[in-house]
């Protein structure tokens, strides 16, 4: 009874564990009981049965227990690569394979990329890109179920890709096995498993696998919804700021708006504007006008650099002016410039430092309504002169007509506007385009300021001041209003104290008729250097260019064909009171050559020439081309 029971013991603990019996523990539990034959073999076939149920509930409880940790750490999710790659490692484990890996589908070109590995040995086969339509994984994408072969050699061959082929070859790995991670409809993924010897899967590992492709998928799920919440969030925290920053700039703007309708309706001036930008842009700011003179500052001090006006300021400037707009400016002391414009005229521009914040767009258009309110202040000031120069022409023009009734009259307003018409001894007289006499007389106003009667008077510009108060520069004067301009201008002075400004009108007019006459423009003139010609000759343009084209114009026209200077010879003749003798000492040549040249002559104006009558008009006209030549230059 005791070696029955030992017996019933034995087989039980065989089909518990094997281990605990040894390899012929069923065979001699069934000798000691007597079961041989069918009996026997029944017997053991249940202990092996039972062996195998146990074996796979143990198998089940450990994947069931790996799930259940799988579950626990994807509930604590934080670090979703860990995660994942921890997944991938018990994938492994629990298949017990040689290789599991994850590889994630891009939607965008439908590759598949490994993602995390475990037991890989080959770095091409981490960065491994299954491009669509190739190897398994393919497959498993576009059946969305498990796929597995136990020779990847031998797999269909239209599905084989060279790079897949290389870098399974590296790893050494012969069967696979895929499984799909999903979305609803979407695939996510595959997670593989594969060993380096053939392999044939079981249902029960097919099962298995897919629930951990299961749990993947919800890791990637989560993943990219916490990924989208960050960006969402991002977005909304951005907006706020925006939304915030632009609150903050369009109050400052309203305050601006206020305080600069408050500094127009108070008329004073410019400096109030730059003074309410500085502080409401907690930055350095100066006004320029026209000439880049600084008329206006606040937010000081200034740095050198924000005056310098190099190139990147001078281009923003410029397409300011063009468009109307603020224009920012980068790596300058300046940060932004607004022209002051209104229609197609320039009165200057504001000029933005550096501060404590970057320029908004709202700012910007702050800085442009700044802009507009200082041209509208500029042209309010220009009304306002614009009829004290109205008054001031008036009287130059009523001074310089002369008219005996009159006088009372002009000393009367000459004394409302505090001119001392007994100290105007100098006459300034300026020849400008009839549509550039306004610009040039404002431009002159702003020169002279208050030293000189400026104003229009018979198609000139008309300066009378007192050369007693300090030595006006006319040539300065004349570059800087031509500048203003951009327009050739020519001055004629009349020398001071020597005749009634009237009279001193009258020989600077036949003067700068005379230069016109002339065909020259963009100089400087003296009215005691022209005055044989001015006062004798009919100042008519046309007329004089005949006059000269028909006396010496010959002469010009042989030089010019043969190279030679008989014009020279016929000046220095002119100068020598037509004496040969002289003229070839002064030539510095024999006297023989001089009566050559003079024949010559002869042939070009003809033999009577020399005559008294024909000699008058020849010497000046002489005396004219020289002085024109002097005014432009030998080669005009």
């Amino acid at each position: 009874m005791t070696l029955h029971h030992d017996a019933v013991l034995s087989l039980l603990d065989a089909a518990y564990d094997p281990e605990l019996v040894g390899p012929t523990g069923v065979s001699d539990a069934l000798a000691l009981l007597g079961a041989t034959g069918q009996e026997g073999a029944a017997i053991a076939d249940l202990v092996a049965r039972s062996q195998r149920e146990l074996s796979r509930l143990r198998r089940r409880e450990h994947e069931l227990t790996a799930l259940f940790s799988s579950a626990r750490e994807l509930a604590e999710l934080r670090d979703s690569d860990a995660v994942l790659a921890r997944l991938v490692q018990r994938a492994r484990e629990m298949m017990g394979v040689d290789l599991a890996y994850l590889s994630e589908f891009d939607p965008d070109t439908s590759e598949l990329r490994v993602r995390e590995t475990s037991g890989s040995v080959s770095a091409s086969f981490q960065r491994l890109r299954v491009p669509p339509g190739r190897g398994l994984a393919s497959v498993v994408v576009e059946s969305r179920t498990a796929q597995w072969v136990a020779d990847y050699t031998a797999y269909a061959a239209e599905r084989h890709d060279a790079g897949i082929d290389d870098a399974v070859s590296a790893e050494g790995l012969v069967s696979l096995l895929g499984v799909p991670m999903l979305s609803s409809d979407d695939v996510l993924g595959v997670l593989f498993v594969g060993n380096r010897e053939e392999k044939s899967f079981s249902p029960d590992e097919v099962a298995l696998l897919s629930a951990l492709a299961d749990h993947a998928s919800v890791i990637l799920q989560t993943t990219q919804t916490l990924r989208d919440l960050r960006i969402s969030e991002d977005a909304s925290r951005r907006t706020l700021e925006s939304l915030t920053a632009h609150l903050v700039e369009r109050d400052r703007a309203n305050t601006v708006h206020q305080e600069l309708v408050q500094a127009v309706l108070a008329g004073g001036g410019f400096g109030p504007v730059a003074e309410t930008l500085a502080s409401a842009l907690g930055r350095a700011v100066a006004i320029i006008d026209a000439d880049e003179n600084v008329i206006a500052a606040a937010g000081l001090p200034l740095s050198p650099g924000m005056l310098a006006l190099d190139a990147p300021v001078r281009e923003a400037l410029a397409e300011s002016r063009r468009h109307g707009h603020c224009v920012p400016v980068t790596g300058h002391e300046v940060r932004a410039v607004a022209a002051l414009t209104a229609g197609s005229r320039h009165f200057g521009a504001l000029l933005l430092g550096d501060g404590d914040f970057e320029l908004g767009a709202v700012d910007l258009r702050t800085i442009e309504r700044a802009a507009q309110v200082g041209a509208l202040l500029e042209l309010q000031q220009e009304a306002a002169s614009g009829a004290d120069r109205r008054v001031r022409s008036e009287l130059i023009a009523d001074l310089l007509d002369d008219v005996p009734e009159r006088r009372a009259d002009v000393e009367r307003r000459a004394r409302r506007l505090g001119v001392d018409l007994d100290g105007l001894d100098s006459l300034l007289l300026l020849s400008v385009p009839g549509d550039q006499q306004a610009a040039a007389t404002r431009a002159l106003v702003r020169l002279l300021d208050d030293r000189a009667l400026i104003g229009e008077y018979r198609g000139f510009v008309v300066a009378a001041y007192s050369a007693r108060r300090g030595e006006v520069d006319a040539e300065q004067l004349r570059g800087q209003v031509a500048a203003a301009l951009a327009e050739p201008v020519t001055a004629v002075i009349a020398p001071p104290a020597k005749d009634p400004l009237p009279v001193a009108f009258q020989a600077a007019r036949r003067t700068a008729r005379l230069l016109a006459a002339l065909e020259t423009t963009g100089l400087t003139a003296r009215v005691e250097d022209f005055l044989p010609y001015s006062a004798v000759l009919d100042t008519d343009a046309q007329g004089l260019s005949s006059f000269l084209r028909a006396t010496v114009g010959p002469v010009r026209r042989y030089d010019a064909e043969r190279n030679t200077d008989l014009l020279g010879t016929l000046r220095a003749f002119v100068h020598h009171g037509g004496s040969p003798t002289r003229t070839a000492r002064a030539l510095n040549f024999h006297t023989n050559t001089i009566l050559q040249r003079l024949d010559r002559l002869d042939q070009i104006l003809g033999e009577e020439w020399r005559e008294e009558e024909r000699m008058f008009r020849i010497g000046i006209a002489v005396r004219l081309d020289e002085l024109r030549e002097k005014l432009l230059g030998p080669g005009d």
